[in-house]
């Protein structure tokens, strides 16, 4: 199906709404147009294309909705979709938390599409693969590795008088990279809106390197170290500390935002006087859609300056109770970084471990933000500010607050796309390469 312009779906959106009876309706309409190719063992297994529209009504009668899902567009479908949602409106309990629809807000204009990504073809992944295979299989590597690529708009509307159109595109990539051997193995991603900016090749050659340079790792001893994180390794660690920054579990007493006796922590200093992570959807570099998903206007704000807190957010019930204006969570974060190069720290380094990316993280404590989770991917030991040699992987038992509390030095900043968790999935960061004193792992894997 075809990509909805503004103009489009705001005729299609107008028409459901005045099929409505309810006390108030909201309309949401997304599609997507994308594609993917995906290679194992230097060969590709899969390639293909897919493409949906969906639309979805909500029907309120005062406190009670009813929701609806259809993907034909024609009068007939569009308006027995609108009556199915408000004969289950009128079916459902009552919520005592319901809010209301928004009434129009102002959105900012956020870089989420570039026109060069929507025009991928199945001709550019094939040679995108390629250029990831080819020199992989020249250093007798195996390749693995999955791109995919979207097109996509979301337009929401409501009987208030609220109308907000996004389009957004985004190119992923990632690959593993296995020594002949198996005993080593690389891995890189890479995320971006604007395709021009990917280069297979370049990143193939990172993951080819530390496969190669991984083999046959040595195993030492588990305990407290200085490490160099990539910025992939502390994303999803930080991800999870930033989207449990929810003000409800924090005044609930259930959150590491939460002070003891009572209260939160909100305008405390809780990290490293350098830890400045604030959100911005319109980032030239990751932007983040302007509005949320439910109708919220989003903009620049801190999360943290200088380790204070500087908001929690706040979903519109709760800021209801509350008394305060709502904060809704971000679509992307950006923590602010120095100018050292990952060589840069690597040099400076007497002692410590360089890890490539983090696996498997669970979750221990959320009261402290205590994560456990393994290395992966090629994890190495530097002495004398020189990589000396590959270590095997570790377990690791850690919580971002306490590694954003032993903060040595920031470097440059890199995006990394993170998927899953929180209320928004997944979410676009810029994140440093960073050295942090006194990170634990807790004992050994065998894994590769």
């Amino acid at each position: 199906m075809a990509i909805f312009s503004s103009e489009e779906s705001k005729k299609i959106l107008s028409k459901v709404l005045s099929y409505s009876k309810a006390d108030a309706c909201e309309v949401n309409l997304n599609g997507t147009n994308g594609g993917n190719i995906r290679y194992a063992r230097n060969s590709v297994s899969t390639a293909g294309e897919n493409s949906d529209v969906t639309l979805v009504v909500q029907s309120n009668f005062g406190n009670k909705s009813g929701v609806a899902t259809v993907n034909e567009f024609d009068d007939a479908s569009l308006e027995k979709a609108v009556r199915r949602a408000e004969e289950l409106a009128k079916l459902a309990p009552e919520n005592p938390e319901f809010v209301g629809p928004l009434s129009q807000q102002a959105y900012g204009e956020s870089k989420t599409f570039v026109d060069a990504t929507a025009k991928i073809t199945p001709e550019y992944r094939a040679q995108a693969a390629a250029d990831s295979i080819n020199p992989a299989a020249a250093k007798d590597v195996t390749a693995a590795g999955y791109l995919e690529d979207s097109h996509s708009f979301a337009a929401m509307a409501n009987t208030k008088g609220l109308f907000a159109y996004n389009q957004a595109t985004n190119v992923d990539f990632t690959v593993t990279m296995r020594s002949s051997d198996g005993t080593g193995s690389g891995w890189v991603t890479r995320s971006f809106n604007d395709v021009r900016k990917l280069n297979t090749a370049e990143a193939s050659a990172i993951a080819i390197d530390k496969a190669l340079q991984s083999r046959n790792a040595k195993a030492i001893e588990p305990g407290k170290y200085t490490v160099i994180l990539e910025p992939a390794a502390s994303a999803e660690l930080l991800r999870n500390m930033l989207f449990a920054m929810n003000a409800r579990t924090a005044d609930e007493g259930r959150s590491f935002m939460s002070k003891k006796g009572g209260g939160t922590k909100l305008g405390e200093k809780v990290l490293d006087e350098r830890v400045t992570i604030y959100t911005d959807p319109f980032n030239g570099d990751a932007p983040a859609a302007p509005w949320t998903a439910d109708g919220q206007a989003r903009k620049k704000m801190d999360i943290f300056r200088n380790g204070v807190v500087s908001n929690l957010f706040y979903d519109r019930y709760w800021a209801s109770q509350k008394n305060v204006a709502p904060v809704p969570f971000p679509g992307n974060a950006i923590m602010e970084g120095g100018t050292a190069t990952q060589e840069d720290l690597i040099k400076d380094t007497k002692k410590g471990i360089l890890v490539t990316r983090f696996w498997y993280i669970r979750a221990v404590d959320p009261q402290t933000q205590l994560y456990t989770g393994l290395t992966r991917d090629a994890t190495f030991y530097i002495e004398n500010g020189k990589i000396k040699h590959p270590v095997k992987n570790f377990r690791f038992n850690e919580s971002p607050v306490i590694m954003l509390n032993n903060l040595e030095t920031l470097g440059k900043v890199t995006r990394v796309d993170v998927g899953g968790g929180g209320p928004n999935g997944s979410a676009s960061f810029l994140l440093p390469v960073m050295r942090i004193r006194d990170f634990t792992f807790t004992s050994l894997s065998d894994a590769v």
